[in-house]
């Protein structure tokens, strides 16, 4: 009789021990498939809806990821479920390279471009606007500018002479207001030196991207 209540009593402990494992497996199971669904799902949300909470949805596809790898050990035949969590991780993959390129913000226009060169990457925009600059660094946005258009005076076209002229025709209007708010004669001496390198400059070089235009024409 206390063979059988102890033979009774070892079939208890090993039904108990299985299914415990089993829960265990079955939990890790879900994880892994909690998982795959969350990368799902992610990839029917609006790219808007994702671009606002990017940075939440990768933070939480870590958090899941990580939790799915370490469920793995709970699983005796993992093979198929590591199957699973790799495909998941390169379609992740995949769709997050696509969301970097849909949320990364357009180029710059030619002639944005073309302004960020000549002062500084988005210091002038469409509004023209050029309050930032003032007496103490009136100079050095001279310097910048001629220095820009002087390195690429040979690749400029047509067009992009305009729109230098434009800008340093809005930096001279600048200046004249600058002169009554403290710039010292140095500075100015120093900016009417680069004024005469810019004056013939401009004009020789944009009469050549005319005439190679018209060649161009021709042909």
């Amino acid at each position: 009789m206390k063979n059988i209540q102890l033979l009774s009593g070892i079939a208890l402990i090993a039904l108990a021990f299985t299914s415990c494992k089993d829960e265990k497996q079955e939990k890790a199971q879900k994880t892994i498939d909690a998982y795959v669904a969350y990368v799902d799902s992610v990839k029917n949300v609006k790219a808007d809806d994702l671009k606002a909470d990017w940075k939440n949805v990768e933070a939480e596809y870590d958090r899941k990821a990580a939790e799915a790898q370490t469920a793995l050990a709970d699983i005796k035949d993992n093979t198929a479920a590591t199957e699973k969590i790799n495909a998941s991780k390169v379609k992740y993959e995949e769709f997050k390279n696509e969301m970097t390129t849909v949320f990364a913000p357009p180029a710059p226009s030619p002639k944005q471009q073309l302004r960020n060169a000549l002062f500084g990457e988005g210091k002038i925009g469409d509004d023209m606007n050029f309050d930032w600059v003032n007496a103490k660094n009136i100079h050095s946005v001279y310097q910048q500018f001629v220095h820009t258009v002087e390195n690429n005076k040979d690749k400029y076209s047509r067009e992009d002479w305009d729109e230098v002229k434009l800008m340093y025709e809005a930096l001279d209007s600048r200046k004249n207001t600058v002169e009554k708010e403290g710039l010292t004669s140095e500075d100015n001496r120093k900016i009417a030196g680069l004024k005469i390198k810019f004056a013939p400059m401009y004009t020789v070089n944009r009469m050549g991207a005319k005439s190679e235009e018209n060649k161009e024409a021709k042909k």
